[in-house]
């Protein structure tokens, strides 16, 4: 049984199945063929998946995301932080690495960052003499971080996947997000400390003042969100619905970049986001529980426990899982197969559930400029025109620094679980 459902699901992504497809084909096959149940009880299946409070947070997540694209919230925060970093070596490229990060902590979907803060940055990294593929690569990393540091879609799904607690998750995304940016700010300026790229002007305090003044609206955003959710004000599904009607109103009546007639359009890009990302999600949930009927989590928790294997053994066999996973699905489909599996073994072998899933979403934030599915470096190609094939080579020394914070992030616990403590007290 579990030899079919494997080979057919690997089949139909081979032959370029949508993920969806072949998740749904192989689950309702396979139950027909080696089971007495009702073949139709997977369209039950099919709505539990979707039925869940905490995943409404993500339709209105990516609403949110496409809003701060579209109605320049996105352009007046890489204002500011250029202002704050432009007199350090390098400081265009810490200009973008930083702005995705807090972009990306405004928005929590990695594309949607490429898209936003990359159309504005590439052209001036370019023409300050930037390596093209550095720039790309530099690009497509730093917005990778969208998924770890909350609110992050992606923390979203596993904690609707495995019953952990979103907030907990989204505390434990930033200390993980902090040193995955900081780790690649590090390799950032010892890159144009070596290529002797000059500093840039140091903008003055009247700039600076300026441009903060005029970005406080956008930094409202996450004060919402995480301090909504800690101050036990909302649940991450109400602040997610506020944070969005927050960003409309800026959009449209601050800033001004967004007017009815492009709400309407951002609401039709964001409206066919949310429809692949739930029909997979309600896909993979099916395919999930299909997994459980089989009872692959207690045998594969049997097996770790017998080959005498520790938590941290455990830990290197999650990352290369996910690395590899990573490489060919993307990250919610990643999520939606494999992390209630690991998650039943993690419990068995004394890995805290949270820790376990900020490891997991590092790995997926990895993934993300990994190819040959990397969705970062398509969308960085199409929005630079740099193929896709001239990206890798300088993708690959970005690759292994993310590495290392993922080590960090998976043997120094404290990393992410020490703010989640402070906050959740029972959580150890």
């Amino acid at each position: 049984m579990i030899f079919y459902l494997v080979i057919s699901l690997f089949v139909l992504l081979f032959l370029g199945i949508p993920i969806y497809m072949s998740l749904a084909v192989s689950a309702i096959t396979t139950l027909y063929i080696f089971t007495p149940i009702d073949a139709s009880i997977m369209a039950q299946r099919f709505f539990a998946g979707l039925d869940s409070f905490g995943l409404m947070a993500m339709p209105l997540f990516i609403f949110g995301a496409q809003i701060m694209r579209d109605g320049g919230i996105a352009r007046s925060l890489l204002n500011w932080v250029k202002m704050l970093v432009c007199w350090l070596p390098g400081g265009t490229a810490l200009t973008a690495h930083f702005s995705c990060m807090f972009f990306g902590a405004l928005c929590g979907s990695s594309p949607a960052t490429v898209a936003a803060i990359g159309g504005i940055m590439y052209p001036q990294l370019v023409e300050e003499n930037y390596d093209k593929g550095f720039s790309v690569g530099l690009i497509s990393t730093s917005a990778a971080v969208a998924i770890l540091i909350p609110p992050s879609v992606t923390m979203i799904l596993y904690g609707v996947a495995t019953g952990v607690s979103i907030g907990a998750l989204f505390m434990a995304g930033i200390g993980a997000g902090l040193v995955f940016t900081f780790v690649i700010a590090l390799y950032i300026w010892f890159w144009v400390v070596k290529n002797k790229i000059p500093r840039g002007q140091r903008s003055s305090l009247k700039d600076i003042f300026k441009a903060t003044r005029g970005t406080i609206w956008a930094l409202g955003i996450p004060v919402i969100i995480m301090g909504g959710i800690y101050g036990g004000v909302f649940t991450p599904t109400e602040a997610a619905g506020v944070s969005t009607v927050y960003a409309i109103v800026i959009s449209l009546l601050i800033y001004k970049e967004l007017n009815f007639r492009g709400l309407f359009k951002t609401s039709i890009r964001a409206g066919r986001l949310c429809a692949q990302v739930m029909i997979l999600t309600s896909a993979a949930v099916a395919f999930g529980w299909l997994l459980t009927v089989a009872q692959i989590p207690q045998k594969a928790a049997a097996v770790m426990l017998n080959s005498g294997a520790n938590k941290y053994v455990f830990l290197i066999f999650v990352n290369i899982i996910f690395l590899i996973a990573g490489m060919f699905m993307d990250g919610s489909g990643a999520v939606m197969i494999l992390a209630p599996l690991v998650a039943s073994v993690g419990v068995v072998m004394g890995v805290n559930p949270v820790h376990l899933g900020v490891i997991v979403v590092t790995n997926l934030a990895i993934g993300m400029i990994t190819p040959p599915v990397g969705l970062n470096l398509y969308i960085a190609s199409g929005i630079t025109g740099v193929p896709f094939f001239k990206i890798i080579p300088h993708v690959v020394p970005f690759f292994f620094v993310t590495l290392i914070a993922l080590l960090l992030i998976t043997y120094v616990p404290d990393i992410s679980m020490f703010l989640t403590r402070m906050v959740y007290p029972v959580i150890r």
